[in-house]
């Protein structure tokens, strides 16, 4: 069956992204072609953050009602926290009831399943803090952690 451009929700952002619910999303905020901001059980996004296309932001679950066939009723609902001047990269995941930091990146295609403190990249999947993120005045520079 073809799919009807009109019948996709308006949003202000990209004209193709999927942004369900009733996020609220900060000032100077960008969102990519095709992603998907699922704001069905909360979600808030700070301001000048960048999400990049393919991105994904989930706040809900059917997957207990799904392998139950149906026993397990309810379509379970958390929400996600986006912080200020995150970046959040192609194709990555983040999955219902995670926050992220301000100032944090999430690298392309990780998959985020637990919160991100401020100042921090992540990568993988699942995601793992790789690095720091460093402000000193106009430079930026992403210091590795420590293997471990």
């Amino acid at each position: 069956m073809p799919h009807d451009a009109a019948a996709l929700p308006a949003n202000p952002y990209n004209a193709h992204a999927w942004i369900t619910g009733d996020p609220r999303i900060g000032a100077g905020t960008w969102v990519g072609a095709f992603t998907v901001l699922d704001g069905s059980g909360g979600l808030t996004i700070g301001e000048g953050c960048d999400i990049s296309t393919g991105a994904q932001v989930y706040t809900h679950s059917s997957a207990r009602r799904c392998v139950s066939a149906g026993a397990f009723r309810e379509v379970e609902r958390a929400p996600v926290r986006i912080g200020d001047h995150v970046f959040i990269g192609a194709g990555a995941v983040v999955t219902m009831g995670v926050t992220i930091g301000d100032h944090s990146v999430v690298a392309a295609g990780a998959v985020v399943t637990h919160d991100v403190p401020p100042f921090t990249v992540v990568a993988g999947v699942p995601a793992r803090p790789t690095a720091r993120v460093v402000l000193d005045g106009d430079a930026v520079r992403f210091d590795p952690l420590p293997a471990g």
